[in-house]
C-alpha cells in the first residue's frame, strides 16, 4: 500500500481512488463542484476496502456521484498517477499515509443527460465544453485527464 507495509483498519479510507471522466460525442463533459472546498471535478471517489477493482469502483462512483448507470462507453485507460494528500485530509487515511494512487477511466454518453448529484458530496453539476473544463478544475491528475481527452478527440 501506498506509504505504509501493511493496511490500516477498514475505519481509514483506502489510498486508492478512481477518476471517471464523464463526456459526450459533442466534446462536452460534466464536472461537479464539491460541498466543503467548492473544488470543480469529474467523479472521483476512493475504492472500499473488499476486493473492489478501480473498474467496478469507477461504475459505482459514477452512479452513486451522478445517478448515472451504462454499460457503454466504458474505456479504462490503463493510467494511474500518484499525487500527494493534502495535509487537512490526511487524517481520512491511516497513520504515515500521504500518497493516494488513483485510476483514470472515462465514459462517454451520446448526449448530456440529466444528473441527480449526492448533495453530500457537490453542490452542483455541469456540462461544459471539455477544453474550458478543464480551466476550472483544481485537480492537476483531473486536468491532465481533460485534457488528453480533448487532445485524442481532437
Amino acid at each position: 500500500m501506498i506509504g505504509q507495509t501493511s493496511f490500516p483498519a477498514p475505519d481509514y479510507k483506502r489510498p486508492e481512488s478512481v477518476l471517471v471522466v464523464v463526456y459526450t460525442a459533442d466534446r462536452e463533459t460534466l464536472i461537479l463542484q464539491r460541498v466543503g472546498n467548492s473544488f470543480w471535478q469529474s467523479v472521483t471517489g476512493s475504492l472500499n476496502w473488499d476486493e473492489e477493482s478501480p473498474e467496478e469502483a469507477a461504475r459505482r462512483e459514477l452512479f452513486e456521484e451522478t445517478g448515472i448507470a451504462t454499460e457503454k462507453g466504458w474505456r479504462k485507460w490503463g493510467v494511474s498517477r500518484r499525487f500527494q494528500i493534502l495535509p487537512e485530509y490526511r487524517y481520512r487515511y491511516g497513520p504515515g499515509v500521504v500518497e493516494n494512487e488513483e485510476h483514470v477511466f472515462s465514459v462517454e454518453l451520446s448526449d448530456r443527460c440529466s444528473v441527480q448529484i449526492n448533495p453530500s458530496e457537490h453542490l452542483q453539476s455541469r456540462w461544459v465544453k471539455i477544453e474550458s473544463a478543464a480551466q476550472s478544475i483544481w485537480s492537476w491528475t483531473n486536468r491532465l485527464a481533460l485534457k488528453q481527452l480533448a487532445s485524442e478527440l481532437a
